[in-house]
């Protein structure tokens, strides 16, 4: 009964067009991605093993394992984050609730964004004036982590924002209008809205602060640990420096265990963003907006 015209089949075979065209870019897109993963998997998987993972470096690192090097990479993550969540979801809180808006208020919004990309040789320098010589923490465990807490405060502080922004205004104002102060709309309004975007962030800092080899190479990691940091004024081995070394530094290693190194790096990264995509999912069902 109804015909469509000449116009609207136009719009339709464009947009055809269109989606045949960005599917193609994200193929184009996942390609490298997946063609890097599948070389790892290929050369790694020999190697890939209970003992490889549970047991030290042997020989000069040209035997044994990696797991000095996954405990260490746990613990600066988790220290890192201990320090760099809460501050920057306390400040990205100040920055959308409570400061007056101004020029002051753009310059530190700027300062934030511009601090996002400042390479990471800058924050292991700040890391080592800082911590290192200035707190007299010493190449350790926790001024390690301080400065991987330092480099990834902007990234947090960005993506709450964002996040809160995002939570509708009358929101708030209903809160208000019920009598509620500030402090609780925020607590038990805004940040439970606002807590899939923050989980965002945290899952860009978990990567960053696990894949990053600058800011710990001078600041708390060692080439070489066969036992375990008693504490956090200990030094320790991570898996991106360990893979660093082994890859440049160590003579006769088999191939399989860079690949293998990787491969570990990757899916404890993975798993990480993993847990976030299933915490998001959840609280998303019981959003209504």
């Amino acid at each position: 009964m109804f015909e469509a015209t000449e116009k609207t089949r136009g719009r339709v075979g464009r947009s055809h067009v269109m989606s045949l065209a960005l599917g193609l870019l994200t193929v184009l897109l996942a390609a490298p991605t997946l063609i890097v993963l599948a070389v790892l998997v290929y050369r790694g998987a020999p190697a890939l093993s209970l003992d490889f993972l549970l047991s030290p470096p042997r020989a000069g690192m040209t035997a044994g394992g990696i797991f000095p090097a996954i405990v260490g990479t746990f613990y600066l993550v988790g220290l890192s984050l201990l320090v760099s969540v809460p501050l920057g979801v306390m400040g990205a809180v100040y920055l959308t609730e409570y400061a007056r808006p101004g020029r002051l208020l753009d310059f530190v919004h700027l300062a934030i964004v511009n601090l996002a990309g400042v390479p990471s040789i800058v924050h292991a320098l700040f890391g080592v004036g800082a911590f290192v010589v200035f707190m007299r923490l010493g190449t350790s465990i926790l001024a390690a982590s301080l400065t991987l807490a330092v480099m990834n405060l902007p990234i947090v502080i960005a993506a709450t924002r964002e996040s809160l922004l995002a939570v509708p205004y009358s929101f708030r104002q209903a809160s208000w209008a019920l009598g509620a102060s500030r402090a609780q709309t925020v607590w038990h309004i805004v940040l439970p809205n606002a807590l899939p975007g923050i989980l965002t962030g945290v899952v860009f800092a978990v990567s960053r602060a696990a894949g990053e080899t600058a800011p710990i190479l001078f600041t708390g990691v060692a080439f070489y640990l066969p036992s375990l940091p008693n504490n956090v004024f200990d030094q320790c081995m991570a898996l991106s420096m360990h893979l660093f070394t082994i890859t440049t530094q160590v003579v006769g290693v088999p191939e399989s265990y860079p690949a293998a190194t990787a491969l570990v790096l990757i899916a404890l990264v993975l798993s990480a963003n993993a847990v976030s995509v299933v915490l998001r999912s959840r609280h998303r069902k019981n959003r209504r907006w």
